[in-house]
């Protein structure tokens, strides 16, 4: 082997050397790397925004994975938890999806049936009543005899609100006979027991108006003797 050649096996056996350098070198900063970042899992985010208290499905999120340590401790990483559960808030697309943003879906309880009816969007709603909320119904009803001056009353108190439906519009024939009605109305589902559901369909059958007054949370009403019913006459004779 003359000089030349020998050189050329140097040169090879250094090259050989300084790849496996670079490979260690690549190895050390990917194990480096792992041993920062850790281990990932499966978490979910959502893939369009959702309006608050709408009730939640699964095909409304989407798998990521990230790095364990990165994600927070009320994540959500399992999508069973949104089974009968509804958004607290208005969830943005691309958001990460965690256990203090959906609650459960108010249920009924023995003895409660659910129980619908329109709502004046602008008198009655105002964006204001979700469920879970309670509220005091009020219905305005007309005299019965010629004369005979109209009465408010307060026909359930501490209705509990399970569901608040869409913006729907109204037919204009519905109140014909009852003159200009509202154009818009919203269906809220009440949990009541037998006799409160009557009171309530009678009110949406026969009232002038019916309407909701939104309670403090947990501040139920309480009424006092002659305090469920009102007329304008009450307030002159004071």
């Amino acid at each position: 082997m003359n000089s030349r050649q020998r050189r050329g096996v140097i040169l090879l056996l250094l090259s050989v050397l300084c790849a496996f350098g670079a490979f260690a070198g690549v190895l050390s900063v990917i194990s480096d790397v792992n041993s920062k970042v850790g281990p990932e899992v499966t978490a979910y985010q959502v893939k369009s925004d959702i309006a608050p208290y709408t009730s939640l499905q699964p095909g409304q999120f989407e798998e990521i994975e990230m790095p364990e340590r990165w994600l927070s401790a009320n994540a959500v990483t399992d999508l069973a938890v949104v089974k009968g559960k509804i958004a607290v808030t208005e969830l943005r697309a691309g958001s990460l999806l965690q256990d203090d943003m959906i609650v459960k879906r108010p249920v009924l309880q023995s003895g409660e049936q659910e129980i619908a009816i329109m709502i004046d969007a602008a008198t009655g709603v105002a964006g204001k009543i979700n469920p879970g909320n309670l509220v005091n119904i009020f219905a305005t009803f007309a005299g019965e005899r010629e004369g005979e001056k109209s009465t408010s009353r307060v026909i359930v108190a501490n209705a509990k609100v399970i569901e608040v439906g869409e913006l729907t519009p109204l037919d204009p024939r519905r109140d014909s006979d009852r003159g200009a009605g509202p154009t818009e109305a919203v269906p809220i589902t009440f949990a009541l027991n037998t006799t409160d559901a009557q009171r309530v369909a009678y009110a949406e059958s026969f009232a002038e108006h019916v309407r909701l007054a939104l309670l403090p949370e947990n501040s139920p009403t309480t009424l006092r003797p002659g305090e469920g019913s009102y007329h304008l006459d009450e307030d002159k004779n004071k």
